[in-house]
């Protein structure tokens, strides 16, 4: 039996959804542009993406590349080249060639077992093949065969997606280049602070960061105790003082938005008014990134639109307003992948085109983001189309709806939040729109 299969070397700009095979259409048209359209001088992780049986898995490669040193029509670092590591593009491209190989000689195995792998089998299968599952286990040092155990066993419980794994897989990083042999044993109130000023001392992470690989290792340590494998109980009581900034809410005013909204695209750059027209839906529904996504022509009504939500399984109806409405107008005779209601590609090249058609609408309001790195404190300055993203449509949507005067109880009915807390931020955005507005009275 032959598996048809697509495998996929690219530089990864962002973390995205690996669950992309519903935007296929338009990531084969847009590959190309999507590196070669500005020369972009920043680096990204190199990532493998196979895909066969309309399942689809991603790899980290281990290296970074320079965005205008990678081809794309090979699929590998042009020569004479190296990284910010001073690796050189041999070394890149010769890693690149194990992993290709690894990933044909996995599918012969399955091939020749007349087996068409799952997601999980196939990460196995080929982790197996790279080496990465092979390290002896002795006894007091078999932490990690069990850090496998509660991965493979709360993935399949949870149905986690591609990017959940590969979060697992960057704690389990961490912890391996910590201590190669690390046990629950190690992990004491001393082993769990060491570990926090390695991750930052060490592996530079934020203190927002580290908190994130804090919970995660938690979730794993409580699984661990509920198993009886750990007996190490110090993880419970462990709150390190991290500072923390509030988080900057990146959004939209309205003004900004309609200017986004209404902006003529020329017809070289058609690719940015899709994007343009996926993103503004977002600010006008409330809807995320996968939501959007998954959004057929079957859910849209005359008035509303009805959307069980990937991340938390809320059933919602969200009524539609003119903007929506004409948005959705606008795409309905369009033949579209898979019933889509609009043609929405992947995550990761709508971020990049909605800063490309950000700075083309002139949207340089400066947005400051503070965060922490142990005590030291930065403050960094830039304009709102560099850190715009497809998570600001919902965010855009809430701070707007909240400063029209909208009730929050009612903006909840249409976000699907559960309690006040994760509107507080937005609540205080809207407050401070009304102390501007009530100024307007000194100005009479």
């Amino acid at each position: 039996m032959k598996i048809a299969k697509n495998i996929l070397f690219f530089p990864d700009k962002e973390v995205c959804n690996a669950n992309n095979s519903k935007s296929e259409k338009y990531e084969e048209k847009d590959d190309k542009a999507n590196l070669t359209d500005k020369n972009y001088n920043s680096d990204a992780k190199l990532r493998m993406r196979i895909r066969w049986n309309k399942q689809t898995i991603n790899f980290n490669v281990g290296h970074r590349v320079f965005l205008d040193k990678w081809s794309t029509d090979t699929q590998r670092c042009n020569k004479n080249t190296t990284n910010k590591k001073k690796e050189s593009a041999s070394q890149i491209n010769n890693k690149i060639q194990a992993y290709e190989d690894a990933a044909n000689e996995v599918f012969k195995k399955f091939e020749t077992s007349n087996t068409i792998p799952t997601i999980d089998q196939y990460r196995i299968a080929f982790n197996n093949q790279i080496g990465r599952n092979k390290k002896p286990l002795t006894k007091g040092h078999d932490f990690f065969s069990y850090f496998d155990q509660f991965t493979k066993e709360r993935g399949n419980l949870n149905d986690w997606t591609d990017a959940t794994y590969e979060k697992f897989e960057t704690v389990k990083n961490h912890l391996e280049s910590y201590d190669t042999e690390l046990t629950f044993e190690k992990l004491s109130e001393d082993g769990l602070t060491n570990y926090v000023q390695y991750l930052r001392n060490d592996k530079e992470l934020r203190n927002t960061t580290i908190e994130k690989q804090l919970g995660f290792l938690k979730w794993f340590l409580r699984w661990a105790k509920d198993k009886e494998y750990n007996k190490q109980l110090a993880f419970e009581k462990f709150t390190p003082k991290l500072k923390k900034a509030n988080k900057t809410i990146i959004f939209l005013e309205w003004d900004e938005l309609m200017i986004l909204y209404n902006k003529e695209i020329p017809e070289d750059k058609k690719h940015l008014e899709r994007v343009r027209d996926v993103f503004c839906f977002c600010c006008f529904s409330s809807l995320r990134y996968s939501d959007v996504e998954n959004l057929k022509r079957s859910s849209v009504y005359k008035t509303h639109i009805k959307v069980t939500t990937i991340k938390t399984d809320d059933s919602l109806e969200i009524d539609l307003n003119d903007y929506s409405r004409a948005i959705l107008e606008k795409y309905k005779d369009i033949e579209l992948l898979n019933n889509s209601a609009l043609p929405v590609i992947s995550n990761q090249k709508m971020n990049d085109y909605l800063k490309d058609v950000a700075a083309f609408c002139e949207l340089d309001r400066p947005i400051t983001q503070t965060y922490y790195k142990g005590n030291k404190r930065t403050d960094e300055v830039n304009p709102l189309h560099k850190v715009i993203s497809s998570h600001s449509g919902r965010k855009t949507f809430i701070s707007n709806a909240l400063m029209l005067g909208i009730p929050a109880e009612v903006v909840m009915k249409w976000t699907g939040h559960a309690d006040y807390k994760s509107m507080k931020p937005y609540i205080a955005i809207a407050d401070k729109e009304k102390a501007k507005q009530m100024d307007l009275f000194n100005k009479r």
